[in-house]
């Protein structure tokens, strides 16, 4: 395969394995947050500092308990590839809305994830993770009336129940399947 072609390959690699750390965080989902970290290594989350894999139940019991929602969005992804070797930066804006607040309180933070990552056994996963908070805010949020009405949407939560894990169509079906899962199992 063309030099090119396979970096683009694995950059893309890399860039799933950042996203499906977020939807972890975000649906609280254990399996999905270890899924992105190799057995042997390391994140530095500012309050937290362990192995990677350790944090998924520290974080996902964090957020369950102490946020309603969360979405954490990456952007700005750079990733260097040398061979089996990457680093990434990529910046994250998370919002995680409190749980029984009233106003309702809202954590938003500019931040970046700094990733050294590997590729072993054909699969790339985080090795070491530095997290670097950039700004952090909380802000009020007044109970208003949306701009649209708000009944018939498909309302998010946390994993199992979110219906990315239960009614969301799958790539490439055209049509909506109950019971069907959004994207391939978590390893």
């Amino acid at each position: 395969m063309n030099d090119q072609i396979q970096a683009l390959l694995d950059k893309q690699s890399i860039y799933e394995v950042l996203v499906r750390y977020c939807r972890g965080v975000d649906r609280c989902d254990e399996d999905l947050i270890r899924s992105a970290f190799h057995h042997d290594s390391y994140d530095d989350h500012g309050y937290w500092k362990g192995p990677g894999r350790e944090l998924a139940p520290f974080l996902a019991g964090r957020l369950r308990s102490a946020n309603s929602a969360t979405t954490h969005s990456i952007t700005n992804v750079l990733i260097e590839l040398d061979g089996d070797l990457a680093r990434s930066e990529a910046q994250v804006h998370a919002t995680l809305i409190r749980r029984d607040s009233d106003p309702v309180e809202v954590d938003v933070v500019g931040a970046r994830y700094l990733d050294r990552l590997s590729r072993r056994a054909a699969i790339w996963r985080i090795e070491h993770r530095t997290v670097v908070l950039d700004w952090q805010k909380t802000e009020l949020w007044p109970d208003s009336a949306p701009p649209v009405p708000t009944e018939g949407f498909v309302r998010g939560a946390r994993r199992p129940e979110d219906p990315s894990y239960t009614g969301a169509p799958r790539a490439g079906t055209g049509n909506h399947r109950e019971g069907q899962r959004c994207g391939p199992e978590p390893p």
